[in-house]
């Protein structure tokens, strides 16, 4: 096995041990992070039903119209903020925070941090 497919296992290991105790509920749905080599996509899950609440990545338009950002962490964070704006919009303001199976620095604290920023509560 390739190194990727070791760090990819690994990071599923950690993934199915959180997601054994975190689960989102009407009252407070779930703030899932992904983060790919080049990009971070952030989403709101109601998991009593499967539904995607509120989404934000750095690939939508907003993001790509902003000024070009020093380096991805900040965009990370940019994407958080934009996040937790469209979830505050909607009149949520309590989630738990699910990382993925990701280590919780760099980006995806970034992205929690610019949830927090905008108004969110976890």
């Amino acid at each position: 096995m390739g190194s990727l497919a070791v760090r990819k296992q690994a990071r599923m290991k950690r993934k199915k041990r959180i997601r054994k105790n975190i689960f989102g509920s009407k009252e407070r749905l779930r703030l899932s992070v992904f983060r790919s080599s080049r990009h971070i996509y952030a989403q709101i899950v109601d998991d009593t039903c499967g539904d995607t609440i509120a989404a934000a990545s750095s690939l939508e338009k907003a993001v790509k119209e902003q000024p070009k950002f020093d380096n991805k962490v900040a965009v990370a964070n940019y994407v958080g903020k934009l996040l937790g704006e469209r979830a505050v919009g909607k009149g949520l303001k309590k989630v738990v925070f699910d990382r993925n199976g990701f280590l919780y620095h760099g980006r995806v604290k970034a992205v929690s941090d610019g949830a927090r920023e905008a108004g969110l509560d976890f």
